[in-house]
């Protein structure tokens, strides 16, 4: 046996020096692990709501935005667009809008707030293609009864000019439209619902 004494605040210090390099190294590979579950500021801002400017969408036309990676379309209908609208409910298989494709507020026949705008995802229910905006009535290759609308190109789904789908389209269910709401008069921010806070 030694007839050295243990210097014990030298084994405190190196007790610590350890527990303190340990720590650090847990620490150092924690980090990537526990940032990778994090969200990237790409990932928020895909996510984030978007505001749009009706302004600059004239009666007839339609804006095409992305919201969340998907296409969202901004449709200014004129009033005889808006006429239209009742004249072919027979020939749809949701015409009432009961499969809730729609926030409650846009259960209606123009499936949206204001009338004269429609807001809507652009992607088929079919198989998620997305559909062609063919606004002229009655063209020579839909026929003289098309009121305007969507034609999917891949597997000919129609949906009229509320988005709602037609009776044998292979689509099951009329086009989804997004919560949205009404900031002022010429501006809307899709991915909010209306009444919530912006």
């Amino acid at each position: 046996m030694s007839d050295k004494s243990v210097d014990n605040s030298k084994r405190r210090f190196l007790v610590t020096l350890a527990s303190a390099t340990g720590g650090v190294a847990a620490l150092g590979v924690a980090t990537p692990f526990v940032m990778s579950m994090m969200p990237s500021a790409r990932a928020k801002a895909a996510g984030a709501p978007v505001e749009v400017d009706l302004s600059k969408v004239e009666p007839g036309m339609l804006l095409a935005v992305e919201w969340r990676g998907k296409p969202v379309w901004v449709v200014n209908r004129s009033k005889e667009m808006l006429d239209l609208l009742t004249k072919h409910d027979a020939r749809l298989t949701d015409p009432m809008c009961e499969v809730p494709q729609q926030p409650d507020y846009c259960k209606n026949v123009t499936r949206s707030i204001k009338p004269e705008y429609l807001i809507v995802v652009g992607i088929c229910t079919h198989l998620g293609c997305s559909p062609n905006f063919r606004k002229e009535v009655g063209p020579a290759d839909l026929g003289s009864d098309w009121p305007g609308g969507w034609l999917c190109p891949c597997h000919g789904s129609r949906f009229d000019l509320s988005a709602r789908v037609f009776n044998g389209s292979p689509a099951p269910t009329n086009l989804v439209i997004p919560p949205h709401k009404y900031l002022s008069d010429t501006k809307v921010l899709i991915g909010v619902d209306q009444g919530a806070a912006a």
